[in-house]
């Protein structure tokens, strides 16, 4: 199937209005990616390069899309990282010790030494979320073998993909672990305090007044992100289907929207995706494909839990989580990259366990055995542009992915049903 031509990549500039529902929606981004074209679009209109999330911050030199890039996902891209560091011998903005490095003492007063200081940024995007333990936990931080030197009790080293600043309209959790989100606290107060504590942390100390995080949350809010083209079957909202970006303006979302537990009382919808119903009779194979993924990913059961990808990815046409959960991480294996936290359970109905893990999640958070490893569900729309996967960036591609869960769950995936989620997958 010939695919249309991809539009020009602007990151920052208005590129044309669209029509969407009863509104306009301004074209931000129109950006490549190695399986087709994502597409950017804000229900907020169009903006210049001297919004605040544009703006360098303090004296570092680091904007909000500094780490949030709009060609990348609104995330980070270790090819374009590696570009970066090239073009800027490792001394761009981006590459700072306090959070880019592997430890904040690390020696990058060289080329090579900044090469090696930035390792986990360059080969997975990742930064470092220093977090200390937490007062009062049922666990105790019995040994720590971090390859870097660096870690404590005092502050963990914790190494962190940069969730994407778009599609919040359809967030129930703030942060990968949710540090920044309080219950019964409205979402948009919870982005507030994250920008905020970004700006502090990433920025080195920075502070926003309230009309820059305002403006800084309700352009992020006003973002919505999607795969518009793959180079395989064309446009994705082509043959009655639904996909691209257009049609998540208009989606219905509510807290627990897709729960078990829907709190209006009416039944939850069974088939979190309809996108690609309508391929499901197509004649095109790989249309088809994708149609057969949605169906997998819609119901087919994990193993013996019972449960399926869209029981934790229940918000509708969004794939994130709906009532705010968390689940394990899904790999807490330990990462001769990464540091190994080996945890004591010394109250609580845990008491004696012995945990290891890379990430306690949210477990530093609530500070409950139970919780360590666990992390909130991210948004599936726009996949594809934003590679590699997981919090940790330990899945280098959606195929890696699908594996993951297939090795996991036991799901017993065929070859060719791993071949159609992903077709799925990267469709979003």
């Amino acid at each position: 199937m010939t695919v249309r031509p991809a539009a020009a990549l602007l990151a920052f500039l208005l590129l044309s209005t669209v029509a969407a529902g009863p509104s306009n929606l301004a074209a931000l981004v129109a950006a490549q990616n190695a399986d087709g074209v994502a597409v950017t679009l804000s229900v907020a209109g169009g903006i210049t390069p001297d919004h605040p999330f544009f703006r360098p911050l303090g004296t570092s030199g680091r904007a909000c899309a500094t780490c949030h890039v709009p060609s990348q996902g609104w995330s980070l891209v270790p090819t374009e990282v590696q570009r970066r560091f090239e073009a800027s011998a490792g001394l761009d903005s981006l590459f700072q010790p306090h959070d880019a490095a592997v430890s904040p003492r690390a020696d990058v007063t060289t080329l090579e030494a900044r090469r090696r200081a930035y390792a986990l940024l360059l080969e997975r995007g990742l930064i470092r979320v220093g977090l200390p333990m937490p007062a009062q936990a049922e666990f105790e931080l019995a040994e720590v073998h971090d390859p870097y030197d660096f870690a404590s009790a005092a502050e963990l080293s914790l190494f962190r993909r940069p969730l994407p600043a778009t599609n919040l309209k359809f967030l129930t959790t703030v942060t990968w672990d949710g540090r920044e989100s309080h219950a019964g606290r409205p979402i948009v107060n919870d982005l507030l305090a994250q920008s905020a504590g970004a700006a502090n942390t990433h920025a080195q100390g920075v502070t926003l007044d309230d009309a820059q995080r305002r403006a800084i949350v309700d352009f992020e809010r006003a973002l919505l992100t999607a795969q518009s083209e793959d180079r395989r079957v064309g446009g994705l909202d082509a043959g009655l289907a639904i996909g691209g970006p257009r049609a998540l303006a208009a989606q219905p979302f509510r807290f627990a929207i897709n729960s078990i537990l829907d709190q209006t009382g009416t039944p939850p919808t069974r088939l979190v995706f309809t996108l690609f119903d309508s391929w499901a009779t197509s004649s095109d194979e790989a249309r088809r494909g994708v149609a057969r993924g949605q169906a997998i990913f819609n119901e087919r059961v994990l193993g013996a839990r019972r449960a399926t990808c869209s029981g934790c990815h229940n918000a509708p046409n969004a794939g994130s989580s709906s009532t705010g959960a968390f689940f394990d991480g899904a790999t807490q294996a330990p990462d001769p990259a990464l540091p190994l936290y080996t945890l004591r359970c010394v109250r609580g109905t845990m008491a004696g366990q012995i945990l290891q893990t890379t990430d306690p999640g949210w477990g530093l958070v609530t500070g409950r055995c139970v919780d360590v490893g666990r992390f909130k569900v991210p948004t599936l729309r726009g996949l594809a542009g934003r590679a590699p996967y997981f919090h940790d960036g330990s899945a280098a591609t959606l195929e890696d992915v699908v594996r993951s869960y297939d090795r996991r769950f036991e799901i017993g995936l065929s070859a060719a049903e791993q071949h159609d989620l992903v077709a799925f997958l990267r469709s979003l």
